[in-house]
């Protein structure tokens, strides 16, 4: 956290240069010192620490300025920084508006110029008012903090990214709290600016993407310049978390792409309760948590926010293109970019994605919802989880299944859980077949699947996890997929290719691809598992296949 800040005001060049001396000599080990020589030029150096985050302790201010008096730019100043102790400096004749500013505006103390000695006449006052302001900040933090609206898909989209990557920050909504609405208005920030971004220490970013906000807050963003990795894993779900520790580990160097945040689909997961070794179970941002620091811990890179665009051979080399020219080039490849959750098909649904309708939930998203009625779409043990958790805070929770139980897709332990849970009702056999709202979710139609019925319901929530699509495309042609886009290893690729696709004399290791040296790993493999073990497990082989192909090269 920055030092808070001690802010001196004074017109006159010699004074300014003065008070600034003094309280350097006295406070520079604990706090910064900031001279300003205009009560304009000191309120533009107020707003930008209070867009930054930046606590300021102590205002010392001249009374007598040309532009505005001492009075005036402290009621001012006020405004920015209401817990900062302020202290004016006056001459004899202006003792009267000082005593009349205690009442007007709370000035804390008023001093007489010259203030020589300052070991007598300046430190002890100061003293106690700053140990005043300790004692009143204890836990003072210069966290990001994302303002925008609650129904922002942007909004939402980027504290999604903080959250999931374990990025402490508070969010503002300008609806709601007059702090929002004040600090859009210190950033003159239109409404195309937001969501608001204040980093500590930064300008604020309007608007931003993800991989700004990523660049603005120190995360890597892009591998070393001229460096052949060993390994490059693209996709820091399971699958690509468990590659990342056993190729580090065992000596290859590892990096690793991921486009979102570490964890993948069951990061977002409130909790995994048959995960090996955790009786209690776990949450997946915990598990995704403790995995980012064993790959940390081995030294293995990993590249945030940044979207995997193209896929060339080089001879012994592949290159993976990130856009803006950058690019990180590899011995070897794992695939391990999992799959998303498809997208509902219904008209009005497009037109509130991010303000209201939402694919997956985090642990973090449920709070959001409390004392609403919740709709989730989905039966799977991933819609179960989420079912589990938004119960904990919303009023009610309406859980639509295409099938007539829950027995076909969810494990048991879940099943009798929601069963037990009073606030969670299954409606078997249904499915959402419109969306209704101005700027955000405030309708959704529910029709039974075999009688046609429809229903109009209020909700302002709609989760939905139905079934898992690929991101591949990017790939194209060289490697090879089924007709829904997950990637052929193994025998597969001589049995459901032609056989020309494959270049080499030796058969495809189990999990390599249609290109040599490029390897596929989890959910994005066809006829995985789908489940965070079985992912784990294939990460661990894929790098024991790595080993095996660049001894053959």
């Amino acid at each position: 956290m920055a030092k808070p800040a001690i802010i001196s005001v004074d017109d006159d060049a010699g004074v300014s240069a003065a008070i600034a001396r003094d309280l350097r000599d006295k406070y520079a080990s604990d706090y910064r010192i900031l001279p300003t020589t205009s009560g304009a030029q000191a309120l533009e150096l107020l707003a930008t620490l209070a867009l930054r985050g930046q606590p300021v302790a102590l205002i010392v201010s001249d009374q007598k300025m040309p532009e505005m008096t001492g009075v005036q730019f402290l009621e001012k100043a006020k405004e920015h920084c209401p817990d900062a102790k302020l202290v004016l400096l006056t001459a004899y004749a202006d003792t009267d508006a000082a005593i009349k500013a205690i009442n007007d505006i709370g000035l804390d103390y008023y001093l007489m110029k010259p203030w020589n000695p300052p070991e007598e006449r300046l430190f002890p006052v100061l003293d106690d008012l700053l140990e005043d302001w300790r004692r009143a900040n204890p836990t003072l933090t210069n966290d990001v903090r994302v303002i925008g609206h609650r129904w922002s898909d942007r909004s939402h989209e980027i504290r999604t990214f903080l959250t999931r990557n374990h990025v402490q920050h508070g969010w503002l909504d300008i609806e709601r709290e007059e702090e929002g609405r004040h600090l859009v208005a210190l950033a003159n920030a239109a409404p195309s600016d937001l969501p608001l971004v204040l980093v500590p220490d930064k300008d604020a970013l309007r608007a931003p993407t993800t991989l700004e906000v990523a660049s603005a807050l120190g995360l890597r963003t892009s591998g070393r310049d001229n460096v052949v990795y060993d390994l490059c894993i693209i996709g820091a779900g399971p699958a690509g978390l468990a590659a990342a520790v056993y190729g580090a580990s065992e000596g290859l160097k590892t990096i690793v792409v991921e486009r979102e945040a570490p964890g993948g689909q069951a990061g977002l997961s409130a909790a995994i309760e048959n995960y090996l070794g955790f009786p209690k179970g776990l949450s997946g941002a915990d598990l995704a948590h403790r995995a980012v620091a064993q790959v940390t811990r081995f030294g293995a890179e990993m590249v945030l926010a940044r979207d995997a665009l193209r896929l060339d051979v080089r001879g012994p080399v592949r290159a993976l293109s990130l856009g803006d020219n950058a690019e990180i080039e590899s011995r070897a490849i794992v695939l391990a970019t999992g799959v998303s959750y498809r997208r509902l098909d219904a008209p009005g649904i497009e037109a509130v994605e991010g303000r209201g309708v939402y694919y997956g939930a985090s642990a973090g998203e449920a709070a959001a919802c409390a004392g609403e009625i919740v709709y989730v779409v989905g039966g799977a043990n991933s819609a179960g989880q989420a079912v589990l958790n938004l119960a904990r805070y919303a009023q009610r929770v309406v859980m639509l299944v295409r099938s007539q139980d829950l027995e076909l897709s969810m494990s048991s332990y879940l099943i009798e859980r929601i069963a037990a849970t009073e606030n969670i009702e299954v409606r078997p056999r249904s499915e959402v077949v419109e969306a209704r709202g101005d700027g955000h979710l405030e309708a959704i139609t529910v029709a039974d699947i075999d009688s046609g019925a429809r229903e109009e319901v209020d909700t302002n929530f709609l989760f939905a996890f139905i079934g898992a699509a690929p991101r591949t495309a990017w790939l194209g042609s060289d490697v090879a997929r089924d007709d829904k886009g997950f990637v052929i290893t193994g025998r597969g690729v001589l049995t459901n290719c032609e056989v020309s696709r494959w270049p080499l004399l030796r058969d495809p290791f189990l999990l390599e691809t249609s290109v040599p040296g490029v390897f596929a790993a989890g959910d994005v493999r066809l006829d995985s598992m789908k489940r965070v073990a079985a992912a784990v497990g294939e990460g661990a082989m894929a790098v024991a296949l790595v080993h095996q192909y660049l001894e053959t090269t």
